[in-house]
């Protein structure tokens, strides 16, 4: 027998049963029968384990542990969706897109909105390379060794599939799976689990791959990413998936008009508690890729998808209190404390109650029975109040005129929703907050030490600031709660690590007020280091693209403070990076510099990328739309009308990737 053949053919014969039965619903042999194939192949890997592949269907029982999960930057970014809740909102979301394409024919695809938990996994010659959570969209978790367990995820492509590129789609846990589990667990005695979208979460976090292999959970497919793929619409990348092994949804269908969207969000708004699997809305996206290029993205979102959520559940509960949360910036958030209840598969005990104008407005009152809706917020808010309940018991609410935790008086600016603490530095939950802030995945992201451990060093005297981190020894932190001399090395490397974070990050990580991820890059870019922003005046603040009254006034206020500068100069004697290290590009010049130019089209010389950074690195910049001061237009073939239009109004000059290269040249 020729063994090598025998496995191989083994591990395809699997490998087709396990998409027949996962995927297709088409089971052809009995779960004996396959049973038995698959304990035949274990025997013969085991004999021969020079013959090991880590994507053999008998890799899929599990039995790796994983103690710490590597994270892992995306090939591409994870973007998040806007939302809209009726058919007004589609409708403007269409009058965009066609403002910037001109009034092309557009098709949409139509795809429920499954929920779960985001994961992207990344083939190359045909297997599965790796698996990384969606995290914050730039980076996630490595959780490779759990996927492998689930079933309806091919191991090993079939067809004419890319050399490497990226999947998204979403980790279900169908109804009658989660059912059966909480089953198990009501029978010995244990907590069942609130819902299936936080347990198929939580599942992908397990230690042991092999518990993850006994849970029920399914991936389905949505949309497949990578260079230079020999795709044209959503629609077809959803054909190929299928064709490749995956599982990509069937109910998905492609509209030719903004009314047949409405009619498939009307249908499934109603047939979509006949499905397996919890779904809370529909996705719409822009069936071309050319015209998704054309659109573009935000800084958290692409322009040529839009989420439709279907109207939220509502429920009623009594308000018990109220009670005052202190934000780091100062900004007092009252939330409601209510009589439990469930509300869209979880138990609500609070919700927010947004600011003073929202209490009033409403005229909410402890006692009252009101109305709570998740909607698309993560946090419920209450949204009425059952007035034929009220009694002359209910009291109007009196909002409170001093800081819960400092007892500061509160102020209100004008033109301001919420009250402010004005105790910048002697209040606990904004000094605590800070440095949550700092230490956070997005800023400075200190492994090993986390927002409980904050308030803990806090409460024990070690840190009052963000700079007092980098002061800490393991001597002062083992005498802490649940602080073992393993957690205080890593905590004291963790911050040591951070000072090679680069500047744009610390200056988000500070905690401007206003100044979030997309600013911060904007500044330091544009300003390079702490001290040239230091000595910024409002006046150059403004001019910065982007930069408006708000954000340059905040950036003002912050550097008056001199705690805040004293502060920084602490930071900067322990080495923190506050300016921007340039990479050096031996061939960047400064042909272009002052120059603006807009991309738009497909290209052969280039990848729309590719384009992007020669502007770039040659000293150009790179704008979204066409205006008076734009240089030059970039134009590939199919190049948008709206901007050709608007290019030829305003007599830009319209140059080829060719005429762009003897540009360079």
């Amino acid at each position: 027998m020729d063994i090598p053949k025998y496995i191989l053919d083994l591990r395809e014969e699997l490998n087709q049963h396990n998409h027949n039965y996962y995927v297709l619903d088409t089971p052809t042999i009995s779960d004996y029968e396959f049973d038995q194939k698959l304990k035949q192949l274990q025997d013969l890997e085991q004999q021969h384990p020079e013959w090991f592949d880590a994507n053999s269907p008998t890799q899929r029982v599990g039995g790796t542990i994983t103690k710490n999960f590597n994270t892992v930057v995306h090939d591409y970014r994870m973007y998040s969706l806007d939302n809209s809740y009726s058919k007004e909102d589609l409708l403007d979301w269409e009058n965009r897109i066609q403002k910037v394409l001109g009034n092309v024919p557009l098709e949409y695809t139509c795809e429920l909105k499954y929920d779960g938990a985001s994961i992207s996994i990344t083939y190359e010659k045909g297997k599965l390379l790796r698996a990384v959570t969606r995290g914050d969209g730039i980076q996630g978790d490595d959780v490779t060794n759990n996927i492998k367990t689930i079933k309806s995820i091919p191991l090993q492509l079939k067809g004419d599939y890319p050399d490497r590129f990226d999947i998204r789609g979403e980790i279900i846990l169908p109804y009658e799976g989660f059912e059966r589990m909480n089953q198990e667990l009501i029978e010995i005695g244990e907590t069942p689990y609130s819902n299936p979208r936080n347990t198929a979460s939580g599942s992908l976090k397990l230690q042991d791959s092999s518990e993850v292999a006994k849970r029920p959970l399914e991936c389905l497919l949505y949309f497949v990413v990578g260079n230079n793929l020999p795709i044209a619409t959503q629609m077809e990348g959803l054909e190929r998936a299928r064709a490749w092994g995956f599982k990509a949804p069937k109910e998905t269908r492609l509209a030719q008009s903004i009314e047949e969207v409405f009619e498939f969000i009307a249908y499934w708004d109603v047939h979509r508690h006949d499905l397996p699997y919890e779904t809370d809305g529909v996705v719409v996206k822009v069936n071309r890729f050319q015209y998704q290029d054309e659109l573009g993205y935000t800084a958290k979102s692409p322009r040529w998808a839009m989420a439709y959520k279907f109207k939220a559940e509502q429920v009623s509960t009594q308000l018990n209190s109220i009670s005052y949360q202190v934000g780091r910036t100062g900004s007092i958030t009252p939330v409601a404390n209510l009589e439990p209840v469930q509300l869209a598969g979880t138990i609500v005990k609070r919700a927010s109650l947004h600011n003073a104008d929202q209490i009033e407005k409403l005229d909410i009152r402890i006692g009252d029975t009101v109305f709570v809706e998740k909607g698309g917020e993560i946090i419920p808010k209450i949204i009425g109040v059952d007035l034929a309940k009220r009694t002359e018991n209910n009291l109007p609410t009196v909002y409170i005129s001093h800081c819960p935790e400092c007892h500061t008086e509160l102020v209100r600016t004008e033109g301001e929703a919420n009250h402010y603490c004005p105790n910048f530095y002697g209040c606990p939950p904004q000094i605590i907050g800070r440095i949550q802030h700092y230490i956070s995945r997005k800023a400075m992201d200190i492994e090993g030490l986390g927002g409980e451990t904050v308030a803990l060093l806090y409460a024990n005297d070690l840190v009052k600031d963000y700079a007092d981190l980098y002061e800490l020894t393991v001597d002062q932190l083992l005498p802490l709660e649940r602080m073992a001399q393993k957690s205080a090395e890593n905590l004291v490397n963790g911050v040591l690590k951070s000072k090679e974070v680069p500047f744009e990050r610390v200056l988000y990580a500070i905690g401007i007020r206003y100044v979030g991820e997309t600013v911060a890059k904007k500044l330091a870019k544009h300003y390079k280091s702490i001290t040239a922003l230091r000595n910024a005046t409002l006046m150059d603040l403004v001019l910065v693209d982007e930069i408006g009254d708000k954000i340059a006034q905040s950036v003002l206020e912050f550097f008056e403070n001199p705690e805040n500068g004293i502060v920084i100069e602490r930071l900067q004697q322990q080495g923190v990076k506050l300016e921007l290290v340039e990479k050096f590009n031996p061939n960047a010049t400064t042909k272009l510099e002052g120059k603006i130019f807009v991309v738009s089209g497909v290209f052969e010389l280039f990848s729309r990328d590719d384009l992007k950074k020669a502007i770039e690195d040659n000293g150009g910049k790179v704008g979204s739309s066409i205006s008076a001061k734009t240089d030059y237009v970039i134009a590939g073939a199919n190049m948008g009308p709206a901007k050709l239009e608007k290019a030829n109004q305003l007599k830009v000059p319209i140059i080829t990737e060719t005429d762009f290269k003897e540009m360079l040249n």
